[in-house]
């Protein structure tokens, strides 16, 4: 009698995991497909001319303005200077920003000093800050220190950020055994030996994973670009295809292939460091 009941509802549970699983897996790919499709899209576009995108028909051929686009494209703007310009900002602000993030979790997580876990505080509780309300103290010290209409002001003050620090601090706290730490001291090892060789090792997920953030922030940013550059040589991509939208009868065909040749660094990168990302992400929430 009982296993009569049971094996129905051993079936009916094996047939709603198999219902859920295929739910699960349609969202996901519909999900992938909706992320992926304006990028397509963008591609697809840079292909035809400025009559062929406001068309009324929807198509999906590919069209054959791609030539004519490219050179439109180096005539409305520096395109190659500003896509230098973001590889500047993104790959120096990034690198920057590991050592001082880095070093700066590394002396919340190892080093003991008065008002430490007050500082903290404060550096954790600025993340809730909404960064639009900084805009005109940044360009008041921007102003003050002579950066105005320099890249440098574009990525130096955004270094070393509240996150950066939080994520090296978590990671190292998780990673980084104290007993490591004074094994170093004790075979002679000065503070920044054990930082470079002994802490700095262990800290790659961590690091691709705030390699990724920082990227992402410093090559899609516009708002900080447009408030401190003035002259066209000094555009960030960003900025230099924004600056052109207004132009009478503008081609969007050379707009939308800018666009898609700016995306192809930053997803790149991300699929460079992916795996290393996910690790860093799941390891800095065990502990601490």
């Amino acid at each position: 009698m009982n296993m009569t009941e049971t094996k129905p509802s051993i079936r009916w549970g094996q047939i709603a995991t198999k219902v859920i699983l295929g739910i699960i897996t349609l969202i996901l790919i519909v999900s992938a497909i909706m992320t992926v499709f304006p990028f397509l899209w963008s591609a697809l576009l840079s292909t035809r001319d400025r009559s062929e995108i406001f068309g009324v028909s929807l198509s999906f051929a590919i069209g054959d303005s791609l030539a004519y686009n490219y050179q439109k494209l180096l005539e409305i703007m520096p395109f190659w200077q500003a896509m230098f310009n973001s590889m500047q900002v993104a790959f120096l602000g990034t690198t920057i920003s590991l050592l001082f993030c880095s070093m700066g979790g590394y002396a919340f997580a190892v080093y003991k000093f008065k008002g430490k876990n007050l500082l903290f505080g404060l550096l954790v509780g600025s993340m809730m800050i909404p960064p639009v309300l900084s805009i005109i103290p940044y360009y008041l010290t921007v102003q003050f220190l002579g950066l105005l209409d320099n890249t440098v002001a574009v990525w130096l003050p955004f270094t070393a950020t509240p996150f950066g620090i939080f994520l090296m601090r978590q990671h190292i706290v998780a990673s980084v055994p104290r007993e490591l730490l004074e094994a170093a001291k004790l075979d002679g090892a000065g503070e920044f030996r054990t930082y470079w060789s002994v802490v700095l090792p262990l800290l790659k997920p961590a690091l691709a994973t705030l390699a990724i953030v920082q990227f992402v922030f410093f090559w899609n940013n516009f708002l900080t670009p447009l408030v401190v550059l003035n002259s066209t040589e000094n555009y960030v991509v960003t900025l230099a295809l924004r600056s052109v939208q207004n132009l009478p009868n503008t081609p969007w065909g050379a707009v939308m292939l800018g666009t898609f040749i700016s995306i192809l660094p930053i997803a790149t990168f991300y699929l460079f460091a992916s795996r290393q990302m996910i690790s860093g992400l799941t390891s800095g929430a065990v502990k601490g």
